[in-house]
C-alpha cells in the first residue's frame, strides 16, 4: 500500500521508523546508482563511528545493599548512615552511522560522498560536531558531496544563501566550490529528482529520490506500523497538520 502523501511522509520521521527508513534510504540510493555510473565507478556503503553522551540513556545507581541486623549486644554505637539520594549518570555510546562513496574504479578516489543526515546529526551536540568536522573536511578537499536533509526536526546544516524549506539537498561539486545546488521542498511537494556529481564533464547520473521512498514504504509495508489517527512527530505546523488531516481524511 503506498504512502497516501503526494511527497515526504512526515510520519516516517518518528524515532521508532527513522532508523530503518534511514538504512533502507541508502542501500535503495546505492543500488539505484550503480547501474547509471558503471563501469567508470562503484558505489560503497561506507560506517562513521564515534562516541556520543545521550541524556535519555542514562544507567541508575545500585541500590545500597543493607545487612540482615545482629540483635546481640554490641559495646560500641552504630553510626548513623546518611540516606543517599538515588541519580543516574550519563553513558557514552558508540554510534555508527552510514553513508556512500561514489569511488573510481580505476584509481579508488573517493569522487563523491553522499550524506543522508540522522537526528543525531542535526541535534545531538557529539554528533553534530562530528558531522560538521566531517562536512568542512570534504569541503576543503576536491571531492563532491550530496547531503539529503528530510528531517524537520533540528537545525539545518549551515550554507550561505536565503532559500527555506522543510527539507534541503545540497549538491557541492568539488570543482565548483564555493558555489552549490540546494533543493528545497517543503512537506506539500513532491521530492525532487537531481544530478549526482561525478568527475567534471562525466555525465552526472540523476537520482529520483521520491520513487525511492515511496518504494521503501511498499516494500517495508511501513503503513501496517503507522499510526495516521495521531499527529505526526515532530509535529506539523497548523496549517500543515490541517493539510495532513485532510489527506488522511480524518477531521480533528
Amino acid at each position: 500500500m503506498p504512502t497516501p502523501f503526494p511527497g515526504m511522509d512526515p510520519y516516517l520521521e518518528q524515532p521508532e521508523l527513522w532508523n530503518q527508513v534511514h538504512n533502507r534510504l541508502i542501500v535503495a540510493i546505492a543500488d539505484a546508482l550503480t547501474p547509471q555510473i558503471v563501469p567508470s565507478y562503484h558505489v560503497s556503503i561506507e560506517e562513521r563511528v564515534y562516541a556520543s553522551v545521550d541524556d535519555s540513556l542514562l544507567v541508575g545507581v545500585a541500590d545500597i545493599a543493607v545487612a540482615s541486623k545482629n540483635k546481640a549486644t554490641r559495646a560500641t554505637t552504630a553510626l548513623k548512615q546518611a540516606e543517599p539520594a538515588k541519580v543516574r549518570v550519563p553513558m557514552p555510546l558508540e554510534i555508527t552511522e552510514r553513508f556512500l562513496e561514489i569511488k573510481s574504479t580505476r584509481t579508488g578516489e573517493v569522487v563523491t560522498v553522499i550524506e543522508v543526515l540522522s537526528p543525531k546529526n542535526k541535534r545531538s551536540k557529539d554528533g553534530r560536531q562530528a558531522y560538521e568536522n566531517k562536512r568542512l573536511k570534504i569541503f576543503a578537499s576536491n571531492t563532491s558531496l550530496v547531503e539529503i536533509d528530510s528531517l524537520r526536526a533540528g537545525e539545518p546544516m549551515p550554507i550561505f544563501g536565503d532559500a527555506k524549506g522543510d527539507y534541503y539537498i545540497l549538491v557541492s561539486r568539488g570543482y565548483g566550490r564555493p558555489d552549490a545546488d540546494l533543493y528545497t521542498f517543503t512537506v506539500r511537494d513532491v521530492l525532487p529528482a537531481f544530478p549526482i556529481p561525478l568527475k567534471q564533464g562525466d555525465t552526472e547520473p540523476v537520482l529520483d529520490l521520491q520513487q525511492l521512498l515511496h518504494d521503501i514504504y511498499e516494500r517495508a509495508r511501513f503503513d501496517l506500523v503507522i499510526d495516521y489517527s495521531q499527529p505526526a512527530k515532530p509535529p506539523l505546523s497548523p496549517e500543515d497538520t490541517a493539510w495532513a488531516w485532510e489527506i488522511l481524511g480524518t477531521s480533528k
